[in-house]
């Protein structure tokens, strides 16, 4: 029964589309991947290593074999797999984030005890402690980095964000760029650069999600059979999505920001039953999060205290707002759409100028480089609070919630720096001396009016603004959320500081700016909207402020897109990675297939092919599908499918299919030779390519029949449909390829809603389409009996109407 499956499959392309076109028009069947790995070398200006991932389902034979072996069983054993999948996936991913954040914490409060015990004798040596102290951290992360994981460099969202968009680059989801990225962002952290750990926690769940699905990593010998369930890019894609979720959840502590996270910014492709899997795992994560943090409220962790896991709650500041202030908040907003619109062109140019002149001289460029800068920033951050006068504590009587002052690196406001008088503090070390987490606290903190200068905050906003630009960029994991959130925290303030000065009798709070402020420029930089609305009102636990958060949010990203694309967007085209937006391009509706494709030369294989010609062919040229051609029943030439380049390879590596006779033979049971897993490009590897085959002279000679492995069914399209319409079939369904066809000549039926709404005993499931076509049906007996009896068909009619 399955070889007629097969011979169906096969049979099914022998109609007249099917016919290739002549040799004058060679462009008339498009293999869309295989300009892909041109484009990204032309856009990145070096040989990425780019290929596209082979989302659709191959509907080959060996695959339609596996699937009749298959029984309900298996089935719901799959689906509680990937359930329990999803429950490692948070576990793991919120542990990371755990040891992350109490590593950071810890290294940070050593840092500051050890420097403010110093500095009650010397400020000199307090000032050297603290430059090593932070230049050992710097130096371990970009030494991992460029020593044993390369991957683990920046961020990682642009990276995972074109997995998901079907563009797969080597190396982003080993087991080593794992470990990179958790031990480089503590490094990088922890050593006070301008950087942020929640791109990387991203990066850091994608990994782990990646490196469950395929059963762990086998080079470092750390895999598990039975873990290999899921081999598919199909299945991967889903896990990756999942790991997405989960390393913002951890990051923000924002479960339903992490779900929205995933579907708006990184993923291209998405299904409703896919969403309860990314909500459970982002739920476990916070369950692990909330665990670990009150683990640690016993004090079993060291230096880590309130901080650490961001939360940031201002639920009792600004009860309410009014209509007057719709103002100076709508003009943050467009402040965040020019400063975010201005840092994507900036970390644009010098990541180009960095890439082009100063990566290309070795790693020991990169080392000096990253260590460099966190000497300038240390020097920046404890030199510019010397230059500062102190203020004066509140009084206490009067506000008897404030503790002034408070040492650096705790959690609160008011830290004492280089201070004549105990009852004093400096403002502007409370902001740039101090942990990252802590400093937006202190700016998001109410009924602290006065605290800052207005010219320590634009001396604030002016030098991080710099450095986080000039750090974005270099050869350690580094995230943007945070940098963002400081510097749009910085102007908000600055803006609330004047609202509270020009609006005298109005109650406002200048932390309820600040935080407006921080969602105004990650909105002008990120370009996200409802994830990031979703995850500042989780992480600051005030709903009250939702609609003027969506508003700054709504004008920063108009202005934004405006001057240039989104942070990722930029990132993502800097680094080569083809990402297909949600939307074609304007000119592409002006565009057919033929024409898109009329460069194009196709080479194909017949159904039959001598390997040697196979060989050849396939060291001669990139391709990564070929269409399979046989001789129709009439002598034309016909498409019987498309094979892949890497399941080329896999059958001539194991040389079991070779024949010496030049004629089909058909299927004659496939998975005793191969197991669908044999076809699988591996995620930790780059896969074999056809300089590893070794073959003799005799089995040069020898025959190969491609039938049963090739997909008899791809997607084709006429070469007179517009381009823009290929461009949403190929990104909506996750496509590689796609075969561009001359004009059909014959129609062999039409699917309808009805076609698709069966049963599995091939029943329709539902009564009104059926009763519709009862109807239809009827319809046409009544019109043939009134041509026949014209009276009886009255007379029915008058009865039916009475």
């Amino acid at each position: 029964m399955l070889s007629n499956h097969l011979s169906d499959g096969i049979g099914m392309a022998r109609v007249p589309w099917s016919q290739l076109p002549s040799s004058e028009e060679p462009e008339c069947l498009s293999n869309v991947d295989d300009e892909l790995m041109a484009a990204a070398r032309s856009l990145a200006g070096v040989g990425a290593p780019v290929e596209s991932l082979d989302y659709e389902v191959i509907e080959n034979y060996a695959y339609r074999e596996q699937q009749a072996q298959k029984g309900k069983i298996w089935f719901t054993y799959t689906v509680m797999v990937k359930w329990f999948f999803a429950l490692l996936i948070g576990v793991g991913t919120g542990l990371a984030a755990v040891f992350i954040n109490l590593a950071v914490e810890n290294f940070s409060g050593w840092k500051y005890t050890a420097t403010f015990s110093i500095i009650q004798h010397t400020y000199f040596a307090g000032y050297l402690v603290y430059v090593l102290f932070n230049l050992a951290l710097v130096f371990s992360s970009v030494f991992i980095v460029t020593h044993f994981a390369p991957a683990a460099a920046g961020s990682g969202i642009p990276e995972i964000k074109g997995y998901l968009n079907g563009v797969d680059t080597h190396g982003i989801l080993l087991f080593r760029t794992l470990v990179g990225k958790i031990f480089g962002s503590i490094g990088s952290v922890g050593g006070g650069l301008a950087l942020g750990k929640e791109g990387p926690l991203v990066h850091t769940g994608a990994c782990i999600a990646s490196l469950l699905g395929q059963g762990g990593s086998t080079k470092y010998h750390l895999n598990s059979k039975w873990l290999h369930m899921f081999e598919s890019d199909r299945d991967r894609r889903d896990l990756v999505t999942c790991g997405c979720a989960a390393g913002v959840a951890a990051a923000f502590r924002a479960p339903v920001g992490g779900v929205l996270f995933a579907l708006e910014e990184v993923t291209s492709w998405w299904r409703s039953h896919l969403m309860w899997r990314v909500f459970f795992t982002s739920a476990v994560v916070a369950v692990v999060v909330r665990s670990a943090m009150s683990w640690c409220k016993s004090g079993k962790c060291g230096h880590f205290g309130s901080g650490g896991f961001i939360i940031w709650d201002i639920s009792d500041g600004q009860e309410d707002y009014s209509f007057q202030e719709l103002l100076p908040m709508t003009i943050i907003g467009v402040i965040g759409g020019l400063l975010g619109a201005l840092f994507n062109q900036l970390t644009l140019y010098i990541t180009k100028w960095r890439r082009s002149y100063l990566h290309k001289k070795g790693s020991r460029v990169k080392i000096f480089e990253a260590c460099l800068i966190s000497v300038i920033t240390s020097t920046i951050s404890f030199g510019l609070p010397l230059l500062r006068k102190c203020s004066p504590c509140p009084d206490s009587e009067a506000n008897p919630g404030i503790d002034c002052p408070r040492p650096p690196g705790m959690d609160g406001n008011f830290v004492n720096f280089f201070c004549s008088k105990d009852k004093e503090y400096n403002d502007l070390a409370t902001i740039f001396f101090n942990t990252q987490d802590d400093a937006i606290r202190n700016l998001f903190s109410a009924k602290t009016f006065h605290e800052y200068s207005a010219q320590s905050l634009l001396t604030f906003l002016v030098m991080f603004y710099t450095l986080a630009v000039v750090t974005f960029g270099t050869a350690v994991p580094a995230g943007q959320f945070v940098p963002g959130i400081m510097i749009g925290s910085t102007y908000g303030r600055l803006v609330g500081m004047f609202v509270v000065k020009f609006y005298k009798k109005l109650n406002v709070e200048e932390g309820t700016y600040a935080l407006l402020g921080a969602a105004s420029f990650l909105g002008g930089s990120m370009r996200m909207t409802v994830s990031l609305c979703v995850i500042m009102v989780e992480i600051t636990n005030n709903l009250k402020l939702l609609p003027l958060i969506m508003l700054v949010l709504l004008v920063s990203k108009a202005v934004g897109d405006f001057f240039n694309e989104g942070l990722y967007e930029v990132q993502a085209r800097l680094r080569g990675i083809p990402l297909l937006e949600s939307r074609p391009k304007q000119f592409m509706r002006n565009m057919t297939a033929k024409e898109a494709c009329k460069s194009q030369q196709v080479v194909c294989f017949p159904r039959v092919v001598r390997v040697g010609e196979l060989v050849s062919t396939l060291r001669n040229n990139q391709h990564n599908g070929f269409p399979v051609v046989d001789q129709g029943q009439n002598g034309e030439t016909v498409v019987i499918g498309l094979i892949l380049r890497s399941h080329l390879i896999v059958l001539l590596q194991s040389k079991v299919d070779f024949q010496s006779s030049p004629f089909p033979c058909g299927p004659r049971g496939v998975l005793n030779s191969h197991k669908l897993s044999d076809f699988v490009k591996p995620a930790s590897s780059k896969g074999k390519s056809i300089e590893d085959i070794q073959l003799s002279e005799d089995d040069l000679l020898l025959y190969l029949d491609l039938a049963p492995f090739v997909n008899p069914s791809p997607y084709v399209v006429p070469e007179d449909m517009s381009l823009a319409k290929v461009y949403n079939l190929f990104r909506q369904l996750g496509l590689r390829h796609i075969f561009v066809v001359p004009r059909p000549s014959r129609v062999l039926g039409m699917i309808t809603r009805k076609d698709l709404l069966l049963e599995e005993n091939g029943s329709s499931a539902t009564m009104e389409l059926q009763s519709s076509s009862v109807r239809g049906q009827r319809y046409n007996e009544e019109m043939l009996r009134s041509r026949i009896h014209p009276e009886s068909s009255i007379l029915d009619s008058l009865l039916i109407q009475k």
